[in-house]
């Protein structure tokens, strides 16, 4: 097999990969709760946002102070209608009306809201909830539109991994049957007609904690490990997170909307727990969060949608001492409420060159994040021959990888197939490109590894 097939039409399609696989990298963010009574004033918390170069937050109210004090940031905002007010939002248009003009209107646009979350987690509230949830989105949609804000503000709703029936293997992701028709269809429904996108809120630490003697522990870390297949569709999931989000996804295709896009609204590690609660700590918890950002600003989406970047937002800004429940729901923070660092990781795409994540007050023992030389660039399986094809010219024309070793007769010719010579091609772009944002995505014909690819013998390169 040789890597060039099209040279008669090379000059055009070097043009339109060369724009097609400028992939759109993802996003951090960060919920800001406030179940406490020892935060720092909304002001003081903006300008530690500010400088921490986080551009999106995620609020659980429209708490006047807090939305004034993010005016004029640049900071982008989701706001949440409460769980307690979906019944008045759906069972009544004014309620609806005088609410979005209130807590909207009144602060849009100098706050800079983007979306809102109408409730959280809405099927496992105790207060049974979950008729009242799109009805009241669709109250609240009508009233943006009377305020002409429906193009400019997106409306969702969080779930959690509990609506699922079944997310292993990720293939046959399912949601629960008693879900289905009362409420995610309808949700789907309407998220696919207004153009907006599912919320979700998935936490590896909840899986591994209640199973740890079957869920390797650097599989959930984003650290080197074998990865799991997919008996489905064959994918290779290289960390826990990813499996959760295309669980969701295959439940979404199953039910007819693959189409509709995600965010993770919440995602997170404890740095402290309980004794139960195996896995909580600081160095995992730096571990989670900053091979995570780092995932989210150099890579794709998941092997199920490459092309899909991942858009995150990380829970939480404080450690929140009012919080209920076990030791760990009070020990989520990235920072403590005297806005000291619990531990130091990235959280922007200048503060990856640094590839430590280090414990605040402890020893400078590097806590294992992706560091530069440990991912490389495969194929994706799934794409199809012709966007695999395609993506290999392009790699090895225009796009300058090194693709000698592949050709007959060469180092890494055998195995002769099209997904090993374009993810030897493929890796050596990224390399050469300093394994940069959005170097290893191909139109959604390629996606990050964190471990050696292995193709027959063939020794793939992690720089030049």
């Amino acid at each position: 097999m040789t890597p060039f097939t099209f040279p008669v039409l090379a000059s055009l399609l070097l043009s339109i990969f060369s724009i097609a696989f400028a992939a759109e990298k993802g996003s951090i963010g960060i919920n800001y709760g406030r179940i406490a009574n020892n935060l720092p004033a909304p002001t003081q918390v903006v300008e530690l946002l500010k400088s921490q170069g986080i551009t999106n937050v995620k609020l659980y109210d429209t708490d006047s102070a807090v939305l004034n004090a993010l005016a004029n940031s640049n900071i982008s905002v989701v706001v949440c209608l409460p769980n307690e007010l979906l019944s008045s939002s759906a069972n009544d248009q004014s309620f609806a009306d005088r609410w979005v003009q209130a807590n909207i209107s009144h602060y849009y646009p100098k706050t800079q809201i983007e979306a809102i979350a109408v409730g959280n987690e809405v099927f496992d509230d105790k207060n049974n909830t979950t008729d009242f949830l799109v009805p009241a989105m669709k109250n609240i949609h009508t009233s943006l539109k009377k305020y002409n804000l429906d193009s400019s503000i997106k409306l969702s709703s969080p779930i959690a991994l509990s609506a699922l029936q079944n997310s292993y293997p990720p293939s046959a992701g399912s949601f629960k049957p008693d879900l289905v028709q009362p409420v995610i269809k309808p949700l789907l429904d309407f998220l696919q007609q207004t153009g907006s996108y599912l919320m979700v809120n998935a936490y590896p630490f909840f899986a591994y904690a209640a199973n740890s003697d079957k869920i390797s522990l650097d599989y959930a870390l984003f650290k080197q490990n074998p990865g799991n297949v997919d008996s489905g569709n064959g994918l290779r999931y290289m960390n826990l997170l990813e499996a959760q989000l295309d669980a969701v996804s295959a439940a979404m295709s199953a039910i007819g909307h693959k189409d509709v896009k995600m965010v993770v609204t919440e995602t997170g590690w404890p740095s402290n727990g309980d004794e139960n609660e195996i896995g909580a700590g600081k160095e995992n918890a730096a571990a989670y969060n900053g091979n995570l950002v780092r995932r989210v600003l150099t890579a794709a989406g998941t092997p199920l949608k490459p092309q899909d970047p991942l858009n995150v937002y990380l829970f939480a800004l404080f450690n929140e001492n009012q919080k209920p429940g076990p030791t760990s729901e009070r020990n989520y923070g990235l920072f403590y409420p005297d806005e000291k660092k619990v531990y130091d990781i990235p959280l922007t795409a200048a503060e990856l060159s640094d590839d430590q994540s280090t414990p605040a007050n402890e020893s400078k023992t590097q806590v294992p994040t992706q560091s530069s030389g440990n991912t490389w660039c495969v194929a994706n399986a799934n794409a199809g021959e012709e966007k695999l094809q395609a993506a290999l010219d392009y790699a090895c024309g225009e796009g300058g990888a090194d693709c000698r070793p592949i050709t007959d007769g060469s180092t890494c010719f055998n195995p002769n197939t099209l997904e090993a010579h374009a993810s030897y091609a493929f890796n050596s772009y990224y390399q050469k490109k300093a394994r940069g944002t959005g170097t290893c995505n191909f139109g959604g014909a390629a996606y990050v590894v964190t471990q050696p690819p292995r193709y027959g013998t063939c020794e793939f390169p992690t720089g030049y």
